[in-house]
C-alpha cells in the first residue's frame, strides 16, 4: 500500500437517502482520500451498494452532494475544483472504473478479446491498447490463458479478468463491489495481492465488503456504516482503540489447572477481566491493563506450580470491534425503545391521575354545595327554632307577670284618691316582677 497523500479525492457532504420511508443514508458526511486503499464495511443492507451507486452518479443523493476532485485543473487542489458527479458525470467517468458484484465481461469472448472490447470504448490507440491489455493479463496472471473463451474460465479466473478489465484505461480511481465473494480463501489473496499492486502505482481504490477480516491488512482507511450512518471511521488500529479496549492473554501450561489458577487472582485484578474460557490446552483470558494481569497470573501460576509453555498478547481481531459495534448500536436503540416506552407509560399514568383527580375534585365540590345547601337549611330552621322559643319564652314571662300581679295583695285606695301619682306610687311599691319571673323560669328549666 502508498502512503495516501493528504488531498481529498471525494468529498461526501450531507448525504441523505430514502427508499420508500425507509433511510438508507442519513446526513453522512466524510471525504476520500487520493492514493488510499478504503473499505467500506456493512452488513447486508446497510446501503454499500447504494453509495456506490451514489459515487459514479447512476443513484442521486435525496440531499447533499457527492463532490469529485478534478485533477485536470491547474488548480486542482483548490476548493473551486471540486464538481458534482451528477451533473459532470461524462468528465468523470474518465477517471473512474467500478467492477460490480457481477462480472462485466463478455462470456462468449477470450480474455484478449475482452480486453480489446473494453478498451476500444475510451477511444485508447491500438498500439497503447495491445500494450496495456498485455501488462493486465500478466498483472492477473492470466497470460497463458488470454485466448480462452472467458465462459469456460473457474470463479477466480473469471474474478481477474474482470479486474483487468476495469483497469484498461488506466483510471484513477477503481471502484470493486465485493471482488472476493464466492471464493476460497487462496483465490482471495491473489485478488488483494493484484490491488496492492495497482495501489502501488497511484491508484485510489475503494473496496465494498461484508468482510472486514479480510480488508483489516489491506485497507489504508475503513468505513462502518450502521443505522444509515457512519458508525465508525479510520485506520484500523484507530477504530480498534477507539471501540475496543480489551486484549487477549493465551497461556499454555503444564498441569493445567486454569479454574484453580483463575481462582487465585486477587479482586483488584479480577476487576481488568473482563472475559476468560479455557480452550484446551490453552486459557484465554480477555482484560484491559494486561501488563498487570500478565504480571498477577504469572506469579499464580508459578505458586501453583504450573509449568509455562507459551504465553501471547493478542489485539483484538476487527471482526469483534464491527460485532461489538453492531451490539452496542442495537443496545443504544432498545435502550432508547425501552425509554420512549416508559415515557409514553408515565404519560398515560399521569393523564389518568389527573383525570382521576379532576373526577374526585368535582364529586368534591359537589358534596360541598349539598353540604352547604343543606348547612344552610339547618340555619334556616336553628333560626326558626331560636325565633319559636323566643317568643314561647316571651308568652311565658307575660304569663308569669300576670299571675304574679294576681297574687299581690290588694291595697285600697278611695276611687277619689287615683290619681296619677296615686298610681305611680302603688306601681313602685309592686315586687319585682323580673326577678320573680326569673325565678320560676330557671326553676321550669331544672325540672325539664
Amino acid at each position: 500500500m502508498v502512503e495516501a497523500e493528504k488531498v481529498d479525492l471525494f468529498r461526501i457532504e450531507g448525504v441523505t437517502k430514502v427508499y420508500g420511508q425507509q433511510f438508507i443514508f442519513k446526513n453522512i458526511s466524510f471525504n476520500i482520500k487520493s492514493g488510499e486503499i478504503l473499505g467500506i464495511v456493512g452488513k447486508s443492507g446497510s446501503g454499500k451498494t447504494t453509495f456506490l451507486n451514489m459515487l459514479v452518479g447512476l443513484t442521486n443523493p435525496d440531499k447533499g452532494k457527492v463532490l469529485y476532485r478534478n485533477i485536470h485543473l491547474i488548480n486542482k487542489d483548490d476548493d473551486d475544483a471540486y464538481r458534482p458527479v451528477v451533473s459532470n458525470n461524462k468528465e468523470f467517468k474518465e477517471m473512474y472504473s467500478f467492477a460490480s458484484q457481477k462480472p462485466s465481461f463478455y462470456p462468449n469472448l477470450t480474455a484478449i478479446e475482452n480486453l480489446r472490447y473494453f478498451g476500444s470504448l475510451y477511444n485508447i490507440q491500438k498500439k497503447s491498447l495491445e500494450h496495456n491489455a498485455n501488462s493486465l493479463l500478466e498483472l492477473v496472471d492470466l497470460t497463458s490463458a488470454k485466448d480462452l473463451i472467458a465462459a469456460r474460465m473457474s470463479g477466480g479466473m473469471q474474478r481477474r479478468l474482470d479486474v483487468a478489465c476495469s483497469l484498461i484505461h488506466d483510471p484513477t480511481v477503481l471502484i470493486l463491489d465485493e471482488p472476493t465473494s464466492d471464493l476460497d480463501l487462496v483465490l482471495s489473496n491473489k485478488i488483494w495481492d493484484i490491488l496492492r499492486t495497482i495501489n502501488q502505482k497511484g491508484t485510489t481504490i475503494i473496496i465494498v465488503s461484508h468482510n472486514i477480516a479480510e480488508l483489516e491488512h489491506l485497507c489504508n482507511r475503513l468505513i462502518i456504516l450502521k443505522d444509515a450512518k457512519v458508525a465508525a471511521i479510520g485506520s484500523p488500529a484507530e477504530i480498534k482503540s477507539k471501540h475496543l479496549v480489551e486484549e487477549s492473554i493465551y497461556i499454555h501450561s503444564k498441569p493445567g489447572n486454569y479454574k484453580k489458577v483463575m481462582s487465585k487472582l486477587g479482586k483488584k485484578v479480577l476487576k481488568n477481566v473482563v472475559n476468560w474460557q479455557i480452550n484446551e490446552p490453552t486459557l484465554v483470558v480477555d482484560a484491559t491493563n494486561t501488563s498487570d494481569v500478565i504480571k498477577e497470573l504469572m506469579k499464580v501460576l508459578e505458586k501453583e506450580k504450573e509449568k509455562i509453555i507459551e504465553i501471547e498478547l493478542r489485539k483484538p481481531s476487527l471482526d469483534r470491534i464491527f460485532v461489538q459495534i453492531e451490539e452496542n448500536q442495537s443496545k443504544t436503540y432498545l435502550k432508547k425503545s425501552v425509554t420512549k416506552k416508559k415515557k409514553t407509560v408515565a404519560k398515560k399514568k399521569k393523564k389518568k391521575k389527573v383525570a382521576k383527580l379532576k373526577s374526585v375534585k368535582k364529586k368534591t365540590s359537589k358534596k360541598k354545595i349539598v353540604k352547604n345547601k343543606t348547612i344552610k337549611k339547618e340555619d334556616v330552621k336553628k333560626k326558626a327554632l331560636k325565633e319559636t322559643v323566643i317568643k314561647e319564652n316571651e308568652e311565658i314571662k307575660e304569663d308569669k307577670v300576670d299571675k304574679i300581679e294576681k297574687e299581690l295583695p290588694p291595697k285600697v285606695i278611695n276611687k277619689e284618691e287615683k290619681t296619677t301619682e296615686s298610681v305611680e306610687a302603688a306601681v313602685e311599691q309592686k315586687p319585682d316582677i323580673d326577678y320573680f319571673l326569673s325565678t320560676d323560669i330557671n326553676k321550669e328549666g331544672d325540672q325539664k
